[in-house]
């Protein structure tokens, strides 16, 4: 099998890319107690492995001349996808339920 991105596959899971590029330059900042433990939560919420890839995918929207509303933009269109698909299931099951009789058994 091939590595990801040898073939420009990506299979339907975002830039992964930059997870395989070699990273020869370190930054170092300080934060207090408080924003790290923002930082981490917002790594929790928003799937990112951890500070370090928050941090890269921030500096990597900002280089790339996204605005903060962009950005939030298209984390909410994902987010109302999300809910739609999970609305539709919850209806199917109702459906499914609804048609079911006391034993679970279709009627």
């Amino acid at each position: 099998m091939d590595p990801v991105g040898a073939r420009g596959d990506l299979g339907g899971r975002g830039n992964l890319m930059s997870v395989y590029k070699r990273r020869a330059r370190i930054l170092s900042i300080r934060v207090s107690d408080e924003e790290y433990t923002g930082l981490k939560r917002l790594c929790s919420a928003s799937g990112a492995r951890s500070v370090s890839d928050l941090a890269r995918e921030a500096m990597r929207v900002l280089l790339n001349g996204a605005t903060r509303e962009d950005t939030l933009g298209t984390r909410m269109d994902e987010v109302y996808s999300q809910v739609r698909s999970i609305n539709r299931k919850v209806e199917e099951l109702s459906a499914r339920l609804s048609m079911a009789g006391p034993d679970g058994n279709p009627q």
